[in-house]
């Protein structure tokens, strides 16, 4: 019995409009011809000659937020206090054990963008797929969203979770989610209008805020969950980058799946 591992995650990449403008990642390559010219810094009296093939290190700068590519959101993320009062964590301060157990992915590709997905309706893709959740299962839901990565559609497409459907999750101890879209949240857009149109301030990252009632991390901006081929039935790991008191971290999210 072998396993295969599928990526969930999506590459940081430089200059897509698939952030708003302030958090588009910024990348300077340094190339092995730059590398060479660093390493004579490193070592008084080295001729570029005396290389391999006259080239030296490749390596890269980045400006880039914690929420860049795919990120595991933190309970700080949403605000300074979690579980009714107590301190939200930071991603540094997320046990292990959240970030590696059973995986469910619950399909909403057929809802539009900007669709609310409600309790009810979480419930009932879990009937559909004959599964009960049980504490730590890692949640993921599949909107189609990906599709859209590297355009400006990116930020306005699939639909998104609200207050209700986080703290059903949470409710049954599941403490991880994760989603194939910019937000877990509906597109911020949808948001903004409602909120416009009703002046309800309940709707401005209900699902986000959801998480001062209980702490929950989730990934955002995953990618690939049809390559895993069943709903549930694997493993997920998703250990995120460990970045002192911040609100999230980078996460390379895989799915395992014994053949």
């Amino acid at each position: 019995m072998g396993l295969k591992f599928v990526d969930l995650s999506i590459s940081i990449e430089a200059d897509l409009p698939s952030d708003p403008p302030m958090m588009i990642p910024r990348i300077d390559y340094v190339d092995h011809t730059r590398g060479a010219e660093q390493m004579k810094d490193f070592f008084p009296g080295l001729r570029t000659e005396q290389l391999p093939a006259g080239l030296g290190w490749a390596l890269e700068f980045m400006h880039l937020t914690t929420h860049s590519g795919t990120h595991l959101d933190a309970p700080l993320h949403y605000h300074p206090r979690m579980d009714r009062g107590k301190p939200a964590m930071a991603v540094d301060d997320i046990p292990l054990e959240w970030c590696f157990s059973d995986g469910v992915i619950l399909d909403f590709r057929h809802r539009a963008d900007g669709d609310r997905i409600t309790a009810g309706d979480v419930e009932s893709e879990l009937k559909r797929i004959r599964y009960e959740l049980k504490p730590l299962d890692i949640v993921l839901v599949w909107t189609g969203a990906d599709s859209a990565w590297g355009t400006p559609q990116y930020l306005t497409r699939g639909a998104g979770m609200d207050r209700e459907s986080t703290l059903f999750l949470t409710s049954r101890g599941v403490r991880v989610t994760g989603i194939d879209a910019w937000s877990w949240d509906r597109p911020l857009p949808f948001l903004a209008r409602e909120f416009q149109q009703t002046g309800d301030p309940r709707v401005i990252w209900e699902a986000h805020f959801a998480g001062i009632e209980t702490g929950y991390c989730h990934m955002e901006k995953m990618a690939n969950l049809s390559a895993v081929g069943r709903p549930f039935g694997f493993k997920v790991c998703c250990f995120p980058i460990r970045v002192k008191n911040a609100s999230a971290g980078w996460v390379r999210p895989v799915a395992i799946i014994e053949d």
